[in-house]
């Protein structure tokens, strides 16, 4: 939740796509894009775990059987190739691959399919946050907004110039410093990266400064002191050769860098009919658009599901003491523009797409909306109305 002190400091972090917790996310979606892509009602749990030249695959799905196993194997290398590793520890070409991936239990599907007498139910309990705030163009919270886009500008260098010296393996940490509850510059910067062996710890920080200084705004950087990269001195030895890697396991760097809740469930590997995922997108959805028609400078969502019951249980709205109408009204008021059912969330976002590979490095929110439709939970379709709505 969004602080009541007014002066204070807060941190977030984000992670590359080579981190190897990453590789996972990005090897799961990647599996559920394909399956999507055949069948747009497949139904994918699938979970990926990485190590020294080793994959394995596990989990359950229901959809075309042409995706078998030696597909899955070869979507796997190709995840793997497009992150850019190709290292004796880890390499697309030679990683071995198992898999252990069977049929959806008849059990779940029996509870959650729709039938001529009941609507689909959502596919597990759980509950969802959604999350936005005025802090940034893309109202999200600064911190992480800032520590997402230093690595990817800095995974834009790597795999622009392939003599940089650089490897996919990072992570970032942003400190930043609120006065009055809005943030003012930052107190400390971390970026670890893995690199070329030839490097020293001091070319790789004059490697990394440029990106964060074209980052943060203009007076923005902290103290030289507080600017650490790659603190333990090296950092050869990386991504799933040097740290396990698991998908879900970057849940709050999925999210909002801690600034607000998350809910009991990763988003990775899961088909939208998993209230985990859709949920959460449509949580975020609804909260941007209260805040982006100027109905609250923050907004926190939860969402409430049971397995097999379609409707939600709950829709929490919270407006942090910035609201500028009553938040049971405008609770009421967003159940009735968006049927949030764990069908009425997939044809109102068009969640039955391949769209999610692209969601699995540098956070599902705060992106801009594609034109295939993905990240269609950031637009801004329901101000107008909403403003209407409350005469705004």
């Amino acid at each position: 939740m969004q602080s009541k002190k007014k002066d204070y400091l807060f941190t977030s972090e984000s992670v590359s796509e080579g981190h190897p917790d990453k590789v996972c996310d990005r090897i799961s979606d990647s599996i559920v894009d394909a399956f999507l892509s055949v069948d747009p009602y497949a139904r994918v749990a699938l979970e990926s775990l990485a190590t020294t030249n080793k994959v394995v695959l596990a989990g359950e799905v229901r959809g075309p059987d042409q995706i078998n196993h030696q597909k899955l194997r070869d979507i796997t290398r190709q995840a793997i190739r497009d992150i850019g590793y190709e290292q004796e520890g880890f390499n697309w070409k030679t990683v071995d691959i198992d898999v252990y991936v069977h049929k959806q239990s008849a059990d779940i599907a029996m509870g959650v399919d729709a039938t001529s007498n009941k609507e689909e139910g959502a596919g597990d309990q759980g509950i969802m946050f959604g999350y936005a705030c005025t802090e940034t163009p893309d109202l999200m919270p600064a911190p992480l907004y800032y520590a997402h886009a230093i690595l990817k500008s800095l995974s834009q260098a790597r795999r622009e110039d392939k003599n940089l010296g650089l490897f996919p393996d990072a992570k970032s940490q942003v400190t930043l410093q609120y006065i009055n509850g809005k943030p003012v510059r930052a107190t400390s910067i971390v970026v670890s990266t893995q690199h070329h062996a030839d490097l020293t710890q001091q070319q790789v920080r004059e490697i990394v400064r440029p990106h964060v200084l074209k980052i943060l705004p203009k007076g923005w950087m902290c103290d030289e002191k507080e600017f650490y990269v790659n603190p333990t001195g090296r950092f050869v030895i990386g991504g799933p050769d040097g740290d396990t890697g698991l998908t879900g396991r970057k849940i709050i760097v999925d999210t909002y860098g801690g600034a607000a809740p998350h809910g009991g469930g990763a988003f990775s590997g899961k088909d939208p009919t998993k209230v985990d995922r859709s949920a959460a997108y449509a949580a975020r959805y609804l909260a941007k658009n209260v805040v982006a028609a100027g109905l609250a400078d923050a907004c926190t969502i939860q969402l409430a599901y049971a397995i097999g019951v379609a409707r939600p249980l709950s829709v929490y709205v919270n407006a942090h003491g910035t609201g500028k109408v009553e938040e049971e009204q405008l609770s009421k008021k967003l159940q009735q523009m968006v049927n949030l059912s764990p069908r009425g969330i997939r044809e109102k976002l068009h969640l039955n797409r391949p769209i999610y590979a692209r969601t699995s490095a540098y956070g599902h929110f705060g992106r801009k909306p594609d034109s295939d439709g993905g990240f269609s939970w950031e637009k801004l379709d329901l101000v107008a109305e909403l403003k209407s709505a409350f005469a705004c």
